[in-house]
């Protein structure tokens, strides 16, 4: 339960700091969508109403939502309203707050007298505010469909006996244009709620002399005086064993952290008479864990707000696992899972290459590697500067095992300096130049193109290096993939080697197929296959550098090391040279880019080095020749660099 304890603890300090707490649940409050809004004067006569519907796009498909609003809540309906009536005290569906719903021939049950016995009760407490009064005032009358109807924001039709009735299906009971005799469009409404105009949730304005603002969701002295009236209504009927007291507790928790999976709820108490209740370990629900209300919806509360503030990481934007890191005081501290370049591009980009050009350069007279070190350090002291050194910093990730459960799969909780200090371990361990796309220009017709830049390759590009589209099928695969490369950063583990293995092969295979056919072409699967050999690269550096066994520890820096004598090493640079040679060659005869006869041959030059170099060595003379005769000083350059290493005869060495 620490992780609870720990996000209650950020709840408290969050709610304190003004700089923060902007968009952060109060207690007994959550934020819903409204869709209606009505204005009344302080003593109850209605004003006016106006729609809160909004169109949201996202690529090629459109919805229409209502308006988050911060809404009161009770503990019953915060996580039983399926159940039976669980009203809300003040914004409501129109089921709820409606007394003449059912005289429109309302489909869904009405439940006025529950929210309104509710609201009274508010109203008659010492608690009550005029703002409430006025509303209850308002809703007594029984006019709130009659009004909205007038208002033209609620639909109906006449029945056979000329009595109106909420729409239900505006294709067969819609509004027809009279000139046109068409039916007029589908209202946003309608769209929103899902054609139950009963669903439609009600917030208020209340205009009184005086006061400038009307607003109900907002008003503080609103806010306070429902909060109090709570905790006046819920006495202490347990032991919290978060806050080590006696508290009122929890029989439900709330749901929605993850939006992928709704319904998943984190903590699940099941009721004494369920199938598979404690296993014979415990006769009642509260013997295994009792959570006070407070601590559950405000741990929840911070949790999704944490989430809100984009310091949740999910590698895809479908997965149901979530990890979430943050400090105990709430102040921003940076993602450990992001991609680094996404974040510090501007410091860390070394070369643009030539579009013009089919060959890629980096010029490796640069100190890449120290100028990262350096902007890494800078960038990380950006957020230590805002943190005590001493302060904690709690990384959780959550997986839903089923669309109702939600689970903690990781957490950890360390220091501020000890956090920073292994995130940029692992940047400067696993830096490598790495192949990004960038764009070109602010227009909106400006062209990608390729960026080379020095920096750590982010998990997800780490996980398609290595596995590829077989992550796609395997949703579990990429979930234990994406938690073992956490442990690495966090726990500043050694990186597993068959991630790292796996990665170096598919890179060593360049006849492999890394994109769908409609992407597939010579320069794509190029531009793939170098940013998996960027990635391959890094995880071998930084593979060795972690490697538990001290005798097995190398280190490999980013420029060329001529004095590295190496057998693997030597193998590798006459095979870059081979391959140089005969992409020159293409370039001086204009043809047009293709593969080379050292790229065709690489995954089995990897295996079998020696008797596949004579293949190679073989299949670029002519490539020799043509540059020999246009371009004689390169050739014979590449050609004393071929005969300077020497080769060690024999065939067991794998690269």
């Amino acid at each position: 339960m620490s992780w609870l304890a720990r996000l209650y603890e950020t709840y408290e300090a969050v709610s304190n700091n003004e700089q923060l707490n902007e968009s952060l649940e109060p207690y007994f409050h959550k934020y819903e969508q409204c869709h209606i809004e009505i204005i009344i004067d302080g003593e109850g006569n209605f004003l006016r109403a106006q729609l809160l519907i909004n169109k949201v796009t996202y690529g090629k498909q459109s919805y229409w939502k209502g308006e988050e609003t911060l809404i009161p809540i009770t503990p019953k309906s915060l996580t039983g309203r399926t159940s039976g009536p669980a009203p809300y005290p003040l914004i409501e569906q129109v089921q709820y707050v409606a007394k003449d719903y059912p005289d429109f021939g309302g489909s869904k049950t009405s439940y006025f007298k529950e929210y309104y016995r509710q609201l009274d009760a508010w109203v008659a407490s010492k608690y009550s505010h005029p703002k409430i009064e006025a509303v209850a005032k308002y809703i007594a009358k029984g006019t709130v469909v009659r009004d909205l109807v007038s208002a033209n924001i609620l639909f109906v039709f006449s029945d056979e006996n000329g009595k109106g009735i909420l729409i239900t299906n505006w294709s067969r009971q819609g509004y027809v244009d009279e000139k046109t005799n068409k039916k007029l469009p589908k209202p946003p409404l309608l769209h929103a709620v899902n054609n139950e105009q009963g669903n439609a949730k009600i917030r208020w304005r209340v205009q009184r002399p005086g006061e400038p603002d009307d607003k109900t969701w907002s008003d503080p002295d609103l806010i306070r005086s429902w909060i109090e009236f709570q905790k006046e209504r819920n006495q202490a009927n347990g032991f919290c064993q978060v806050l080590g007291k006696e508290s009122f507790i929890a029989k439900t928790h709330p749901k929605g952290i993850v939006k992928n999976v709704n319904d998943a709820k984190l903590i699940s108490v099941p009721t004494d008479g369920s199938y598979l209740t404690f296993q014979g370990r415990f006769l009642e629900s509260n013997q295994a864990c009792t959570l006070s209300f407070e601590v559950s919806q405000k741990s929840h509360n911070v949790l999704r707000w944490l989430i809100f503030r984009g310091q949740g990481y999910q590698a895809y934007s479908g997965s149901e696992q979530i990890f979430v890191t943050w400090a105990l005081s709430g102040k921003p501290v940076p993602e450990p899972l992001e991609d680094i370049f996404e974040v510090m591009s501007r410091e860390i980009v070394i070369q643009l290459e030539n579009p013009a050009s089919n060959i890629t350069a980096i010029d490796h007279s640069i100190d890449a590697g120290q100028s990262f070190a350096s902007n890494l350090k800078k960038y990380l002291k950006g957020y230590l500067a805002e943190l005590e050194p001493t302060e904690s910093i709690v990384v959780l990730g959550m997986d839903a095992a089923t669309k109702g459960r939600l689970g903690v799969t990781y957490y950890q909780k360390l220091l501020a300096s000890e956090f920073f200090e292994r995130v940029e371990r692992w940047h400067n361990q696993f830096a490598w130049p790495q192949r990004h796309t960038v764009k070109a220009g602010n227009s909106a017709e400006g062209k990608f193109l390729p960026v080379w830049c020095v920096c750590s390759p982010s998990p997800k590009r780490i996980m398609q290096a290595a596995y590829g589209d077989i992550l796609k099928s395997n949703e579990k695969l990429a979930k234990l993939l994406l938690q073992r490369i956490l442990s690495c950063i966090i726990e500043g583990t050694p990186f597993p080697e068959d991630i790292m293995l796996s990665s170096v092969r598919r890179a060593s295979n360049r006849a492999a197929k890394r994109l769908p056919d409609k992407f597939s072409n010579y320069k794509s699967e190029l531009a793939e296959w170098e940013k998996h050999l960027g990635v391959a690269c890094a995880l071998y550096k930084g593979f060795h550098m972690r490697h538990p066994d001290n005798r097995m520890r190398r280190k490999y820096t980013m420029s060329l090391e001529e004095e590295r004598t190496s057998r693997d090493y030597l193998y590798g640079r006459l095979l870059a040279i081979a391959e140089r040679t005969e992409e020159m060659a293409m370039i001086v005869a204009d043809e047009k880019p293709r593969t080379t006869v050292a790229s065709r041959l690489m995954q089995r030059f990897a295996d079998r080095p020696f008797s596949t170099w004579l293949n190679i060595e073989k299949g670029i003379v002519p490539y020799q020749d043509r540059l020999k005769s246009n371009i004689a000083p390169l050739a014979d350059a590449y050609k004393r660099l071929l005969k300077v290493y020497p080769i060690v005869k024999t065939e067991k060495h794998v690269i």
